[in-house]
């Protein structure tokens, strides 16, 4: 057996998988590809032709590097997997994305990318441009806003913002929901292109955008440093500050970029200004910043001059299928009003049929009601007839009911006229009575005032006469006799009593005139007794006749009541009597007197 029968048998293929975007996809390479060969078959399987921005990225170790297409796939430092994986990214970033990026396809792998940098907080972006940004990514993914279709939480499961934007404000994902659904309706006509384009014209503005970062140091001193590489030029920053240079090599003012192992060399345009050297840790790094710087002066240089044929028949065919695709979306929107026109004159003609079905219904319904309103008139027309012989025969009964009371009226009117006239007798012996009081008083009041002045004349007669008796008995014992015993009180009294006799006679006088004075009142008592029983008479006969009366008029209410109900009126009542008045008035009168 043959030494060269002995050895392994070498594949001549190896397989590779290449993730871009939105893909993932596996190739199977033959070893002698170089990396351009597998390039071209990824873009191709794309379909991208603007294949200067893209490249295949790979790790390395700590770091990364790009597939270079002038050498073999293997014979690069990849790694020793199977299959190989790969990242199909932009490498390179253009200055004005809406006059470079000629392919739809282009736009939408820069829009991917550019989105994911943004979340991965690789690219700074406030939170008032977040929410910008995502209304735009809300308008390529679902389209025009609806209402009806896009309820309250139908965000809830996509990725819009920087999680350093969520956590800065104390917000609800419901809330800025609603925030990002705000902007969101106001995109209404734009197509997916159209806002992954502008969602590329808001994002090449941030201060982060297609800079690639690279850890330095100036000086053997290690002075740490960032450098950045982007489509405008070179940029060294702080390590703490990746928004703002500290300086900048535009590629319009550098002469020649050069590297030695570890240290790398910036050569100004202008040969007064100092070279700029720094150092990084890695060959690999001084390569990569190398190859990166090279590709970006290139494509500055190209955007400085006329476009190839190429370029230029992509941009017409871009152009071409712009129109076309506007053209499509405008008739599109035509037929979608056309429809959404049609549609509502269908609800509309819907909404016109369901009323006029109702309002057949309820004419139906209207109808059956009134046949049994008809009906139920009918019944209450017979009714009515009905009712209307029985009042007329009520009005008959309650007119000879009517003529009964009127000559019950009549006898009242004549017992009205004879007790009024009963009346005004008691009143004239009323008067007459209380005039002859009157005259009875005067006399009584003058008798009295008659005895008052007898009483004062006898009083003041009896004081005379004592005063003579006691000025004249002491002189008449005196001269005729010598003192006697004084006589018993008795015969004092009886001495007394003979002196007064003359006055007597006024005493009598007296007697007699009370005498007079009771007679006349006792006379006067029952006369004044009399009076009381008529009085208590007439009383009695008032009250008899005032209950006979009311008797009759409860029977003239009840049957004029009858009536008015039999006519179908309102009941009419007989006029209440006030004659009683006048009675009750007197009677009060001759209680008093």
């Amino acid at each position: 057996m043959s030494i060269l029968g002995l050895k392994k048998k070498q594949p001549k293929t190896f397989k590779v998988k290449v993730i871009t975007m939105d893909a993932e996809m596996e190739f199977s390479c033959e070893v002698k590809w170089q990396g351009k060969d597998l390039f071209d078959l990824v873009c191709r399987t794309v379909g991208l032709r603007e294949t200067w921005f893209f490249g295949l990225r790979y790790t390395v170790k700590d770091t990364y590097a790009w597939l270079k297409p002038e050498k073999r796939v293997l014979d690069q430092e990849v790694p020793k997997d199977s299959p190989i994986t790969f990242h199909f990214l932009a490498k390179f970033f253009p200055e004005k994305v809406e006059e470079e990026l000629v392919q739809e396809i282009t736009q939408h792998l820069f829009f991917l990318q550019v989105k994911k940098q943004i979340l991965d907080e690789e690219i700074f972006c406030s939170p008032e441009a977040s929410v910008l940004l995502a209304s735009y990514a809300v308008q390529a993914k679902y389209g025009d806003y609806d209402p009806s279709f896009h309820k309250p939480g139908f965000l809830a499961q996509d990725e819009l913002l920087p999680k350093r934007v969520l956590m800065q404000y104390q917000m609800t994902a419901d809330m800025w929901e609603e925030k990002i659904t705000a902007w969101y309706a106001e995109h209404r006509g734009i197509a997916r292109d159209e806002a992954e384009m502008e969602y590329l014209k808001i994002a090449q503005d941030l201060e982060m955008y297609g800079v690639s970062y690279f850890a330095i140091t100036q000086n053997k001193r290690d002075t740490d440093l960032l450098l950045g590489v982007d489509a405008q030029g070179l940029h060294i920053y702080s390590p703490n500050s990746k928004l703002n240079p500290n300086k900048s090599f535009p590629w319009s003012g550098i002469r020649n970029i050069s590297y030695s192992e570890k240290e790398f060399t910036i050569k100004p345009l202008d040969k007064k200004k100092d070279v700029f050297k720094f150092y990084s840790s890695q060959l690999r790094v001084n390569k990569l910043i190398l190859q990166l710087c090279i590709g970006n002066h290139d494509l500055f240089m190209r955007r400085r001059k006329v476009d190839s044929i190429e370029v230029q028949q992509m941009k017409a065919q871009a152009k071409e299928e712009k129109a076309r695709k506007k053209m499509e979306r405008q008739i599109l929107a035509r037929e979608k009003q056309m429809r959404e026109e049609a549609e509502r004159a269908k609800e509309e003609m819907e909404r016109r049929l369901f009323q006029l079905q109702d309002e057949a219904r309820l004419s139906n319904e209207a109808l059956l009601r009134s046949e049994e309103t008809a009906d139920l008139l009918a019944e209450k027309a017979q009714i009515a007839e009905e009712e209307a012989t029985l009042l007329a025969h009520k009005a008959a009964e309650a007119e000879q009911d009517r003529q009964r009371l009127e000559v019950t009226a009549m006898k009242t009117k004549e017992e009205k006229r004879l007790m009024e006239q009963k009346m005004r007798e008691a009143e004239q012996l009323a008067v007459k009575l209380v005039e002859q009081s009157e005259r009875r008083l005067k006399e009584s009041d003058h008798l009295k005032q008659d005895l008052t002045e007898a009483k004062d004349a006898e009083r003041r007669a009896k004081q005379k006469l004592l005063e003579i008796t006691k000025t004249t008995y002491p002189l008449i014992a005196a001269y005729s006799a010598p003192p006697a015993p004084l006589p018993p009180p008795e015969a004092a009294d009886f001495s007394y009593e003979s002196t007064s006799t003359r006055l007597d006679f006024k005493d009598s006088d007296m007697k007699r005139l009370s005498m007079e004075i009771e007679r006349e009142r006792l006379e006067y008592m029952e006369k004044s007794k009399h009076l009381q029983d008529q009085l208590k008479e007439l009383k009695t006969e008032i009250e008899s006749l005032k209950l006979e009366e009311q008797q009759q008029q409860q029977a003239g209410v009840y049957t004029l009541r009858h009536e008015a109900r039999g006519y179908n009126q309102e009941p009419v009542y007989l006029p209440q009597s006030n004659r009683n008045s006048a009675y009750m008035s007197q009677m009060a009168y001759f209680e008093e007197v």
